[in-house]
């Protein structure tokens, strides 16, 4: 009895940490959360593969779609011409509004940034520049914006 109680142990851990495996292997991630109105949204991109996920009070969205190569360059080139590890983030806390982190875990540009804390005044077109990249894709392919 022990024997099998302690496979079964084993076997729902072993289970559990491959769950969130699909959370930690990306090569980009768009996340938005918070505000008045509690919404989390997430994108995360891994290769051509992508899984959007979006949660709030009046609705739950999860969609796995892919996009094509050259939307991949795309990406890479907003976030190389906007010097995505050079943006500069302000170290205040604004805590009413909803807050976007970027990660990129991928080439050159690799790093994390988020508005939560606002960014820079001399670096807030960059950051809007790669916002809406992300944000395209979204509506592209989610919210068929096309």
């Amino acid at each position: 009895m022990k024997k099998l109680l302690s496979v079964f142990l084993i076997l729902t851990f072993l289970i559990s940490c491959n769950t969130q495996k699909g959370f930690s292997e990306f090569d980009y991630s768009y996340s938005k959360t918070g505000g008045k109105i509690s919404a989390y949204e997430n994108l995360l991109i891994k290769e051509n593969n992508v899984t959007y996920s979006l949660e709030s009070k009046e609705r739950k969205v999860k969609k796995k779609f892919k996009i094509s190569d050259a939307e991949l360059q795309n990406i890479d080139k907003v976030l190389s011409e906007n010097q995505f590890r050079k943006i500069i983030e302000d170290r205040k806390k604004i805590y009413d509004k909803p807050a976007v982190i970027i990660t990129v875990k991928k080439g050159d540009n690799s790093g994390s940034k988020t508005d939560a804390s606002l960014i820079m005044a001399v670096d807030q077109t960059k950051w809007e520049n790669v916002v809406e990249v992300f944000q395209k894709i979204i509506d592209n392919n989610v919210n068929n914006k096309k």
